[in-house]
């Protein structure tokens, strides 16, 4: 959602017409989020602040409930040691997933702040067999346009390093995060759903995800991804959008635009989208560019 309806505490212009708009027409919709802390009710409350009125936890989807489906239908009678707060807490409660410190089948990492105690307690239930969960691989996540904090895939990393074991990460952009996006939405709509699309801010989780689950997707340019960079990656959103401002009026009237994409890639060379640094002479004066969001 970041990036998305909204930046920091602002929402993004023409994102209160937009939700309205899929509200009136009946479109069913779903917001995801890696962000395994807050609940759907947290973020209901959130976006209701913002000025985002009329949705419930139902709209809603996180990587923290997205990890509590996963237990519960792979190995629903498991027991968990989990490093997170809130959100993952509380769908693994829901699930009735035991939290166990002493002899986990899991070690599930989530977002929130730990403590060295808690790593070393992980760290020791995975030497002893316990496999390694992560709700999401985001390695670090935005807090404002200046400032970022750790993610639940660097803390999943340490873990990595520490015991020696890959980890398993849900979320975005994990196909069964997408599979089961999509079966939720078909329980909203109370149909079989024609089409689904993804509206993204980032090709590394929203538009690689949508790509690998057989979904159109639709980039926007209001959050974590600039335009020139778009042709670095080798899967492709359908469309790029300036902001969902654009696309408000295509879900009130049904009708898709006539456009291929939007005008904002006008701007850019043809054939040229992305930066190709290893052929770029001014490259060479150029800091080096930062680790992606996600492995």
């Amino acid at each position: 959602m970041d990036g998305v309806i909204y930046r920091e505490n602002q929402l993004v212009p023409g994102a209160v017409d937009f939700v309205q708009a899929l509200t009136m027409t009946g479109t069913p919709f779903l917001f995801l989020t890696n962000n395994s802390a807050p609940t759907p009710e947290d973020l209901a409350v959130r976006l209701n602040h913002l000025g985002i009125h009329g949705l419930s936890a139902r709209h809603f989807y996180t990587s923290a409930l997205n990890t509590a489906d996963f237990l519960s239908e792979t190995d629903p009678n498991c027991t968990v040691f989990v490093i997170g707060e809130g959100g993952i807490l509380t769908a693994l409660h829901e699930r009735k997933i035991a939290n166990d410190a002493i002899s986990p089948r899991y070690v599930v990492v989530g977002e929130g702040a730990t403590t060295l105690e808690k790593l070393n307690r992980a760290h020791e239930c995975i030497e002893r067999g316990a496999l390694l969960l992560a709700t999401n691989p985001d390695n670090w996540c935005p807090v404002s346009s200046e400032k970022t904090r750790p993610g639940a895939g660097s803390t999943a990393a340490f873990l990595e390093a520490s015991a020696g074991r890959r980890a398993y990460y849900l979320g975005k952009p994990n196909g069964y995060m997408f599979h089961r996006a999509r079966r939720k939405l078909g329980e909203l709509a109370l149909a079989a759903l024609e089409q689904v699309i993804m509206i993204g801010d980032t090709m590394e989780t929203d538009i690689r995800g949508a790509f690998e689950a057989g979904m159109q997707s639709c980039l926007v340019l209001t959050g974590s991804t600039r335009l020139e960079v778009i042709g670095d990656y080798v899967y492709q959103p359908t469309r790029v959008v300036q902001s969902v401002a654009e696309l408000t009026e295509e879900v009130k009237t049904g009708k898709p635009s006539d456009r291929l994409s939007s005008p904002v890639l006008g701007r850019v060379q043809a054939g040229r989208l992305g930066n190709r640094h290893q052929t770029d002479l001014l490259a060479f004066h150029k800091p080096r560019p930062r680790p992606a969001m996600t492995k």
